[in-house]
């Protein structure tokens, strides 16, 4: 069975698709930016607060789903240049106990509203 997820904790989707899709116990995620969902601003003051604004969305729509982190098994981020790779890496680690996901790491020509990360992630509740 497929379920929706939405939250307003974090940004409405910018395009056709939803935050999150529930099928039996797998949740997928779909790629998150440093928008602020109070505002509808983008958070690009820094890497830093970027990289903390797309944890923070990732993180509302998996509470959203009755999910945390413990549940992610994979994940992809994306980078517009992977020089930005450490920060992003260690804020991205920063959320996670033990166990980490599977996971890839890919700088990409461009971002949508031309932010410098985006990371979406899948997790599983057995």
């Amino acid at each position: 069975m497929k379920k929706i997820i939405n939250t307003t904790k974090a940004p409405s989707p910018i395009g056709p698709y939803n935050q999150a899709v529930l099928v039996d116990n797998i949740l997928y995620v779909s790629g998150q930016i440093a928008i602020d969902p109070q505002n509808n601003t983008l958070v690009l003051d820094s890497v830093e607060q970027e990289s903390q604004r797309v944890m923070q969305n990732l993180s509302a729509i998996l509470t959203e789903a009755g999910f945390s982190f413990s549940d992610v098994v994979k994940s992809t981020i994306f980078l517009s240049n992977m020089s930005l790779f450490p920060v992003v890496n260690e804020i991205y680690g920063s959320f996670f106990d033990a166990d980490f996901p599977a996971r890839e790491t890919v700088a990409v020509a461009g971002l949508p509203k031309g932010v410098n990360v985006e990371i979406s992630v899948i997790a599983y509740k057995g």
